[in-house]
């Protein structure tokens, strides 16, 4: 019988390069972040108007990516997810070059169970097909052929018209429960 396949972003989904780029921010600069203003729709301008070039440079930074925390119960309930579905992980990752090393990387670290085959770093996640897609943005759902799932996060939350996944217990619950 074949396995149904989901297909997971990295990004605010099972990495948190907010919460990096959080942390970073007030060791570097302790300045006011505006937690309101993620809501809209980009947790960048969030961070001062003054320093949101710096936040794009520190994106496309070598390493970057490399050193983000690993979300809540991510591998957990992805390592039980590889056990029941065929799991790909797929970012759209080449708007960052640096980070393609870097992702492979932090994979390769926090969920060893995964082998290279099942990560898929692209420009555009159209090209990808599953029977259910995790994205915390809308905009690499809305052509998606399958179930959609939006990963909740601050930016995204005042967006409706799709089922939600709180978080990764959450999503024990939905795929494994």
């Amino acid at each position: 019988m074949k396995k149904e396949r989901i297909i997971i972003d990295m990004d605010e989904v099972i990495a948190d390069p907010m919460g990096a780029m959080i942390d970073w921010y007030l060791r570097e600069f302790g300045g006011h972040i505006d937690f309101a203003r993620m809501l809209e729709g980009s947790w960048s301008i969030g961070f001062p108007e003054e320093h949101r070039h710096l936040i794009r440079e520190r994106l496309h930074q070598p390493g970057f990516f490399r050193h983000l925390p690993v979300m809540a119960d991510s591998v957990r309930v992805l390592e039980g997810l590889n056990e029941r579905y065929d799991l790909f992980i797929v970012s759209a990752a080449t708007e960052f070059p640096n980070s393609l090393k870097d992702k492979h990387d932090w994979l390769q670290e926090h969920f060893p169970f995964l082998n290279w085959k099942q990560l898929v770093l692209c420009g555009d996640k159209r090209l990808v097909t599953g029977d259910h897609m995790i994205d915390d943005h809308v905009r690499h759902l809305e052509h998606f052929p399958g179930k959609r799932w939006l990963y909740s996060s601050p930016h995204n939350l005042s967006v409706t018209g799709y089922d939600r996944i709180r978080d990764w217990k959450h999503a024990e619950e939905i795929f494994l429960g």
